[in-house]
């Protein structure tokens, strides 16, 4: 074929597990690999799966993934003659993509027209409107406005957003007029930061509607297909977390609609490689939200439905190579689900919760796809997104999709730092996600549980199997008398004793080792007689009871990471002797996470009501409020603008209210 040219070297701009997802499609196709690293990832393991990989002196996103006369730079000194540039970062970034093109160095996606003209979404409003696809009403902000003007016209609820990027940053709902200005100047904050530009619109806000979006994909000779929806309504901070392909709401007949729409807005400015049409659906209406000129995160459930590997066909796209199918030839087949596993505390309103990841287990309990940048050891960082891993399933029907997915979730090993599995698990749980009722009001309404706690029984298991683990552990460890059994006595001695807790939970233990050597057990005056398979190397294989359990244990300083049938456990050891309680903070405000101090709202002796903003903290690329949690006075402010807080650090105190 004409204008054909083979790729051989492709530099990865991008990091964790997208890094890892192209590099196991290029090793497939014979392709060599280059990564691009920062201080902090020079141990990940995208890094060291790369055939090889050059340094970006730096740990922020601006001084490394982002910037790009570095990344240039180590295409020249990498040799590659393709750059993949994944999602996020300078996927979607023109000035670069051009750049990369004066270098002779093929660019593995669209071209830097279709870019221009999406990647500002003010702009693709326009085009699409003359193209005949439906969208919303807008309003750009350039500065000059009447705020109050332009939020009554649209209508409230609105909702002001970003104009360049996505993955939900620089977009706030706005429910009332008195909030609109503080919001545009929230939503241009992160907008500028996360995407060098701040430029922001109001849009209408629709309560009750479903994210629906068709991937194209178009090669450079004009052809374009679709490869069907996706569902991508469970969000929270206009960010997903679980998606499906099919949509349970799609009919054949708006699918077809939705398609035929995707591919005439691809055509219409000469697209070509993997992309994204999304839209709003309610009801049977669907309007056009954007075009994400580039691979979305949640393209493995389109791979499962189609069979297709959407990167080998970006590549083969960047080559100069022709689709090899044409829309009658793809079909959906069974359902696919992904979860977004992430490093956040859903109890406090899904803030980051950064921290290293002490235990990584991938369940083996079915069948599933993990596509994820970590391992036991890894560090979840302020620096970048707190995604952990993307968990997809595929299966014949969605109902099997779900139940299997919920399932391989809850059995995953994740210990180490706070994530938002069992929440993940809870919402694919509900009967409203069961029976598809999956709008992107969901969280809200239906309010799935946040966690989960384990059952007495459970608790009580883990307890044990913590203790038979540490026992034999200890006997490994014994110096002298290693052929005697564990436990043996020449005389009538006190039981062992083992206390752990669990949150305000303690537990109490006491053991003997019988004549037969099995164990028995008193936990708050219940008995349990416990025989050992297998103890000591971290597995512990136990009948506890009637009945036979498997645990996991680890400790790590004083706590024992416990992994068994039930999912996690962290227990905590308790000392044999008290420790002295940290001081109180009275009144003092601290940092909910490791972050960055972007604006002071208040001063030393100000009166302040209950939930007034005080402090805007940055971390993992979002703004996060410090209010007032009562009436009261400041009496004192420990940190300045820009200064890097750590979590738990004291930030304000409130002065003691009077009795």
């Amino acid at each position: 074929m004409e204008n054909v040219s083979p790729i051989r070297k492709i530099l990865i701009a991008n990091r964790g597990e997208i890094a890892r997802r192209i590099i196991r499609t290029a090793k497939d196709m014979g392709i060599a690999t280059v990564a691009i690293y920062s201080d902090s990832d020079a141990n990940a393991p995208f890094v060291l799966e790369a055939d090889s990989a050059v340094a970006l002196t730096g740990t922020t996103p601006g001084e490394t993934y982002l910037d790009t006369e570095k990344v240039l730079e180590a295409c020249k000194i990498s040799g590659a003659d393709a750059l993949h540039p994944g999602y996020g970062f300078l996927s979607e970034n023109t000035a670069f993509a051009e750049a990369i093109a004066k270098e002779g160095i093929t660019f593995i996606g669209p071209s830097t027209h279709a870019i221009d003209q999406m990647g500002d979404k003010l702009s693709a409003k326009s085009l699409m409107q003359k193209a005949g696809v439906p969208t919303l009403n807008a309003i750009a902000l350039t500065g000059n406005e009447d705020l109050e003007a332009a939020g009554a016209k649209i209508g409230y609820p609105v909702l002001v957003k970003a104009s360049a990027g996505g993955g939900g940053r620089g977009m706030r709902v706005v429910e009332t007029p008195e909030a609109l200005e503080a919001a545009v100047a929230s939503a241009k904050r992160e907008a500028g930061s996360a995407f060098g530009d701040d430029t922001v619109f109001l849009e209408r806000w629709l309560n009750q509607s479903r994210h629906v979006e068709i991937q194209v994909l178009g090669d450079q000779h004009g052809n374009v297909v679709h490869c069907f929806e996706r569902e991508c309504s469970i969000q929270r901070r206009h960010q997903k977390i679980i998606e499906e392909a099919p949509s349970p709401a799609v009919t054949p007949s708006i699918r077809a609609a939705m398609g035929e729409a995707a591919v005439a807005a691809a055509k219409a400015i000469g697209y070509y490689s993997a992309g994204t049409v999304e839209f709003l659906l309610a009801g049977e209406e669907f309007f056009f939200l954007e075009v994400n000129t580039r691979l979305q995160v949640e393209h493995p459930i389109t791979e499962e439905i189609t069979g297709l590997d959407l990167v080998r066909e970006q590549i083969r796209v960047a080559e100069g190579q022709a689709l090899t199918f044409a829309q009658e030839d793809l079909k959906i087949e069974g359902h696919a689900i992904e979860a977004r596993l992430y490093a956040e505390n859903p109890s406090k309103n899904f803030l980051p919760s950064p921290g290293t990841v002490k235990a990584w287990q991938p369940s083996t309990v079915a069948k599933a796809r993990f596509d994820s940048g970590i391992e036991a050891g890894s560090l979840i960082g302020t620096q970048f997104d707190p995604m952990i891993a993307k968990v997809i399933v595929h299966a014949k029907t969605r109902n099997e999709a779900i139940t299997r997915l919920a399932r391989v979730l809850e059995t995953t090993r994740i210990q180490g730092l706070t994530t938002n599995r069992d929440f993940l698990v809870a919402t694919l749980r509900t009967d409203a996600f069961i029976s598809g009722d999956t709008t992107t009001d969901f969280i809200e309404r239906v309010n799935p549980d946040r966690s989960q706690t384990p059952s007495e029984d459970y608790l009580r298991q883990a307890a044990i199997a913590s203790a038979v683990e540490l026992r034999a552990k200890r006997g490994q460890a014994a110096k002298v008398l290693k052929g005697i059994p564990r436990g043996w006595r020449n005389s009538h001695l006190p039981p062992q004793r083992f206390a752990v807790s669990f949150g305000e939970e303690v537990l109490n233990l006491e053991y003997r080792t019988l004549r037969d050597q099995t164990l028995s057990f008193d936990i708050s005056g219940q008995t349990f007689n416990v025989e050992i398979f297998e103890a000591g190397q971290g597995l512990v294989d136990c009948r506890i009871g009637a009945r036979r359990v498997k645990f996991n244990v680890d400790r790590q300083d004083d706590e024992l990471l416990v992994h068994g049938p039930e999912g996690d456990v962290t227990l905590d050891c308790l000392p044999r002797f008290p420790r002295k309680d940290a001081s109180d903070l009275g009144g003092g405000l601290t940092a909910p996470m490791p972050g960055k101090v972007l604006a002071l709202k208040t001063s030393i002796g100000a009166d302040v009501t209950q939930g007034e903003t005080l402090m805007i903290l940055e971390a993992m690329k979002m703004e996060h409020q410090i209010v007032a949690p009562r009436d009261g006075a400041i009496a004192a402010i420990k940190v300045d603008e820009g200064d890097q807080v750590a979590n738990g650090e004291l930030l304000i105190e409130m002065a003691q209210e009077e009795e």
